[in-house]
């Protein structure tokens, strides 16, 4: 389990953040100065940390520079209140830190981030060329698709989509997590969308579609695939 580290003097925002990184699946530990912060993070072995730029005790430049001095390289969010602190964003990546979100800002977008982050440091999976379950066959290479031998048409984006499935096959995937590896976390839409491509998705593949084998909901999660 991926542990995170949320540094900001503002507890209903630190709350907040904290719940919806619980909800995906995340240990997500605070902290509500820089003080405090710097001491979790030299301790905690965090897999990301996401700080505030005005702070009591120690400002956010102040202690991005003092992780990165101590050897700590987990990917850094830069939480800053004001547009114009635009010099303190610049300073801040050039510390060390990955990213930057501007108040106030949607708990989707953040969690986007936060995955996006944590994807960079993974190696990936070798690409998927061919699978075939049940009567699907799925050439991902050559993007060509058939069920019981004839032909199915699927778009770049259900390809990827199924390709993600297929890849993390048992895994529940969140509608977030879809949106931010199948659509970038830049230009994303609504968690609606995730559920009309599997409503698409499943009259091509799934024998039944009402009732599906394959392409399975996960109530208040997501979604699986299973062979």
């Amino acid at each position: 389990m991926k542990k995170i580290l949320i540094i900001d003097d503002d507890a209903t925002l630190r709350e907040s953040l904290v719940a919806v990184l619980e909800a995906e699946g995340y240990k997500a530990s605070q902290a509500a100065d820089g003080r405090e912060g710097l001491g979790k993070a030299l301790a905690g072995g965090f897999d990301l940390i996401a700080m505030d730029l005005v702070m009591p005790q120690l400002g956010g430049l102040e202690l991005c520079r003092e992780l990165r001095a101590k050897g700590v390289e987990a990917p850094i969010i830069i939480l800053t209140g004001e547009k114009k602190e635009e010099i303190d964003k610049v300073l801040g990546l050039e510390l060390g830190a990955d990213d930057y979100l501007v108040k106030p800002f949607g708990t989707k977008e953040f969690v986007a981030r936060v995955h996006a982050l944590l994807r960079r440091g993974q190696p990936k999976p070798p690409a998927l060329e061919e699978f075939t379950f049940g009567s699907v066959h799925l050439n991902f290479k050559k993007k060509t698709a058939s069920k019981a031998g004839k032909v199915i048409h699927l778009t770049a984006k259900e390809f990827s989509l199924l390709e993600l499935l297929i890849s993390r096959e048992g895994e529940v995937v969140t509608r977030e997590s879809i949106l931010t590896e199948v659509w970038d976390y830049d230009r994303f839409p609504t968690t609606r969308t995730i559920d009309t491509f599997i409503h698409n998705l499943r009259k091509k593949i799934e024998d039944d579609p009402a009732n599906p084998v394959h392409l399975i909901t996960v109530p208040w999660s997501g979604y699986k695939f299973q062979k």
